[in-house]
């Protein structure tokens, strides 16, 4: 039997043309392909299939309903074929990858996401190399999970978080190893991949129903800014604190909103803005008193990763207690604890 992979082309720069207004998503992917590609290097790719999504995106338009639409492609695909790559805009792609690897659980094939920063239809680009490699990559070594796959690296989709703007290696995995290295060889680091399951399990609840904000602490934050937010109509609050997740306590009533917001059933995150780092809570006495109000720890998770994790958990319509018992578990390797 001849293994086929599935490419869902939903926008992003790889495949945008030049417009007056600047790069744009355009459809006609599979065209553009054929165009550009090298007869003797179409005719030694794997075999595949490629659709487009009927509205192309730029990736800075992204929504959770459009996550669970691409899960739901997947998932309604799932049997037909041996891998599956997503063609994705750059500025959301870890939060996409993150958002998939908690709804398509225990793979038992490969999921690659990967994109470009210049666009195929340009004679320099870097969307050729990603989009070979990962139909390489998906064919020949199928990790059973879901990655990030971009310029040489391949990383676990959930530990992925974008470094740089313009430059190439524009994906790095701050916190845990790369899953594989591609050069002359291709290097697959097998001891840091997770093992295929026996089935996949897939859970997709309906998205777009619930509230997340990220707030990175700022010197001179106050309980009243803290207050006015959190009186908004949110349900999860991701506090991006200091180092190994320290924040003011020095005013009391700013540590008791945050008590009070828990008690409200407001699930509130510490994240560390540091990259590369993880959150210990027992460190410092400014950490300590954190914990004291409910805040929970996100460890060593990307920002990407603990935003789609909440949007996920909480789309599963449980209690609040049971939300933030599971943040702080490794559901799909997205955290050390």
């Amino acid at each position: 039997m001849q293994h086929r992979i599935y490419i869902l082309y939903t926008g992003g720069t790889i495949g945008m043309q030049r417009s007056p207004q600047g790069y744009v998503p355009m459809p006609g992917l599979a065209e553009l392909i054929a165009q550009k590609m090298p007869i003797h290097l179409s005719a030694n790719m794997p075999d595949y299939v490629l659709e487009e999504l009927d509205l192309l995106i730029d990736s800075t338009n992204a929504t959770p309903l459009d996550w669970h639409s691409i899960a739901q492609r997947i998932r309604d695909n799932y049997d037909r074929y041996d891998g599956f790559i997503i063609l994705h805009g750059t500025d959301t792609l870890a939060y996409t990858s993150s958002a998939l690897s908690f709804m398509l659980r225990d793979l038992t094939k490969p999921v690659i996401v990967t994109g470009s920063q210049i666009p195929l239809s340009e004679l320099r680009n870097d969307a050729q190399d990603n989009l070979i490699t990962a139909l390489v990559l998906a064919r020949h070594y199928p990790i059973a999970e879901v990655c990030l796959y971009f310029n040489g690296r391949l990383l676990r989709g959930n530990r992925s978080t974008k470094v740089k703007a313009t430059g190439f290696d524009a994906f790095d995995s701050p916190n845990y190893p790369w899953l594989g290295q591609v050069g002359i060889h291709i290097e697959i680091k097998h001891e840091v991949t997770r093992p295929a399951a026996a089935s996949p399990r897939f859970e997709l609840p309906q998205y777009g129903q619930h509230r997340i904000v990220p707030l990175r602490l700022f010197p001179g934050i106050d309980t009243d800014f803290l207050q006015h937010l959190l009186k908004s109509p949110i349900d999860g609050l991701i506090l991006q604190s200091y180092g190994v997740g320290n924040a003011p306590d020095r005013d009391p009533q700013f540590l008791k909103t945050l008590e009070q917001a828990n008690k409200q059933g407001k699930v509130i995150i510490n994240l560390s803005q540091c990259l590369q780092g993880r959150v210990d809570l027992s460190s410092y006495a400014t950490g300590s008193a954190l914990a004291q109000t409910g805040v929970i720890s996100g460890f060593d998770m990307t920002l990407e990763a603990a935003f789609s994790k909440l949007q996920h958990l909480l789309a599963l319509e449980k209690s609040s207690d049971w939300v933030r018992q599971q943040m702080q578990l490794n559901l799909c390797g997205e955290l050390t604890a």
